[in-house]
């Protein structure tokens, strides 16, 4: 049956009792790669927050900043590594729910960090955004007194600021960016 025949229907939570989750239409989501339906972390991902925000579903991340089942993924999986033990966990969950309909083994091709060459999970993270001229303005002035090595890319960084609608002033790279 066409995936259209499901909107507008709900399913429940796997793991969290009582907690039901709507069946929602996604553009991302295609049977070339795979059922054509998935689960949705709204705070894992770019596709999924899209989705949520388009549905004003809520945002919650249920990992901590490293990598480890925050309270309100419930008591089985709290203070769990996502990528270790918290996967033996939700399979035992799954299992003990009679919601397991497969399990088999796969290399997951999760983005890697470049310095310490472990996998690195998508998370949302607490920011402020902002729309104004001024920011902008002071940005591009700073950036003129900045020493920038090879000079003919100041012209480039410039013109990507001149680009930019929304700012988001982030201190969470303590090592620096390009």
């Amino acid at each position: 049956f066409p995936g259209a025949d499901l909107a507008d229907g709900s399913c429940s939570h796997p793991t969290i009792p009582g907690k039901v989750s709507p069946l929602l239409p996604a553009n991302h989501v295609t049977m070339t790669k795979g059922t054509g339906l998935v689960h949705t972390a709204p705070a894992h991902g770019m596709e999924d927050y899209n989705v949520a925000s388009h549905h004003q579903l809520p945002m919650d991340c249920l990992v901590d900043e490293g990598g480890f089942f925050t309270e309100a993924a419930g008591p089985e999986l709290q203070r769990k590594n996502v990528l270790e033990e918290g996967n033996e966990a939700i399979i035992r969950m799954l299992q003990a729910a009679g919601s397991l309909l497969k399990e088999e083994k796969y290399v997951h091709s999760y983005p890697y960090d470049w310095r310490t060459k472990k996998p690195m999970i998508i998370r949302a993270s607490k920011q402020w955004f902002v729309n104004t001229a001024s920011i902008k303005a002071t940005a591009q002035e700073a950036l003129k007194k900045v020493k920038v090595i090879p000079t003919s890319a100041v012209n480039r960084m410039l013109e990507m600021l001149d680009r930019r609608t929304f700012w988001c002033i982030s201190r969470q790279r303590s090592w620096g960016v390009p």
